[in-house]
């Protein structure tokens, strides 16, 4: 690999032994991917997935620890997941034993770490952090060293930006020496299009659905997605972002799928059009039944599968301000119908702490709290982590909830009549 004379420098101990093994890391991790050199961070603030005080994880406070000791903290600054806790999201008395003594006991510790290495601010913990209230927005073309699997989806085809799909404490030290190997998703080649998906449903397509079928069948290639024009138009308005942030999610946790092209729409294919498109790209064309077929195969891990829900969590990825602000609106509309005040299962819907507080501004924000909804910043795949929890008959409108947890995945649709009619 090619390395610039401040990377010899570094490697060869100028800034430090630590340094000089966070680089080494780096570069070895690079050469298993035949990266060429390493490449600047050019992203204002880094996305760590690196958020959860698991007690299990003593190794990682370790590395951390010796981190900060050795003063390798982030120059850039970074945003993490969400947190795993939140006492206003229903849990039992043994729930909560759990996630505090046994599972996340390391949580204010762990948090401390994450400030002394550069955590942005308190309001930080979020999985879209892209989110403008947040402020972690790259431009198009910054090469970021970020992980969560559904920020990286969305910075590298949303945004335009540039990063690959690694783990946490790879890109926590991309984010600390302010390089990350060059390979994948942050070369041109690497961006191109592998398949094209036709989308020929005759109604809008479920953008959780979507996205899981894409996932399914591309894997880990990268979409040329044709035929959505038709629902989301030719403007990435707050609508069409908060589709293809939830679409984009379900690609990468059921394939893993870190960039997708939506002609017309996504930066590079509103710039570069079907030049994106390898020769010889596979062709998937995705119609009404075949997401029938693949919401058919989705399968019940309930003991019993005809239990009443007991909790509903909405927001995996978190949801906008654009999102809570609609459902809000079905949340109403349904109990008016239903002659109900109050919804029928609990429930919880998640949002970045900084769009929580805007939406906790608003007259919908009221209509929420007086139905009974909770607004929470946690991470529902870390609440159903807890072993109470996964026994637990939860629902949700999440595909990546659902892939990585018991929960039971429902439509938009479907949903509000759960909630507010009590019907399944």
């Amino acid at each position: 690999m090619k390395l610039t004379a401040e990377q010899e420098a570094m490697l060869a101990g100028e800034r430090g032994e630590t340094m000089a093994k966070v680089l080494e890391t780096l570069v070895r991790y690079g050469d298993l991917y035949g990266a060429d050199e390493m490449v600047s961070v050019t992203s204002k603030y880094n996305h760590l997935v690196t958020s959860f005080g698991l007690k299990a994880l003593g190794p990682v406070y370790e590395l951390m620890g010796k981190l900060i000791d050795e003063g390798a903290v982030s120059q850039m600054g970074f945003s993490v997941d969400p947190r795993p806790l939140d006492d206003n999201v229903p849990a039992s008395f043994l729930q909560k034993i759990i996630f505090k003594h046994f599972m996340y006991s390391k949580q204010d510790f762990y948090e401390g770490q994450l400030r002394e290495l550069g955590l942005m601010g308190d309001d930080a913990f979020t999985c879209t952090c892209y989110m403008d209230e947040v402020g972690n927005v790259p431009a198009m073309g910054d090469v970021l060293s970020w992980s969560e699997s559904s920020a990286v989806v969305y910075a590298n085809s949303v945004l335009g930006a540039r990063c690959n799909r690694n783990s946490g404490i790879i890109d926590l030290m991309g984010s600390v020496c302010g390089f990350v190997p060059r390979f994948g998703l942050l070369t041109d080649d690497g961006r191109r299009a592998d398949w094209v998906v036709e989308v020929r449903c005759e109604r809008r397509p479920e953008a959780q659905l979507l996205g899981s079928a894409i996932g399914m069948r591309v894997m880990a290639d990268v979409p040329y997605i044709t035929g959505l024009d038709a629902w989301l138009g030719d403007e990435l308005d707050g609508s069409a972002k908060a589709y293809l942030k939830d679409m984009g999610a379900a690609c990468a946790s059921n394939g893993s799928v870190g960039l997708y092209h939506v002609e017309g729409l996504t930066p590079e294919a509103r710039e570069q059009g079907r030049t994106l498109v390898r020769e010889g790209a596979q062709v998937y064309v995705i119609d009404d039944a075949d997401l029938e077929r693949v919401r058919a195969s989705y399968p019940v891990v309930w003991k019993n599968a005809d239990a009443k829900p007991k909790l509903c969590f909405m927001g995996c990825p978190h949801m906008s301000m654009e999102q809570l602000e609609q459902w809000s609106e079905r949340i109403a509309q349904g109990l008016a119908e239903a002659g109900r005040t109050r919804v029928s299962v609990p429930c919880v819907f998640t949002a970045a702490p900084a769009v929580a507080k805007r939406f906790a501004t608003t007259p919908a924000a009221r209509v929420l709290d007086a139905a009974g909804v909770v607004v929470s910043s946690i991470c529902p795949l870390m609440y159903m982590n807890n072993p109470l929890s996964a026994k637990m008959p939860v629902i949700t409108n999440s595909n990546k909830l659902r892939t990585y947890s018991s929960a039971r995945y429902y439509t938009d649709d479907e949903i509000p009549d759960i909630l507010t009619k009590g019907a399944r």
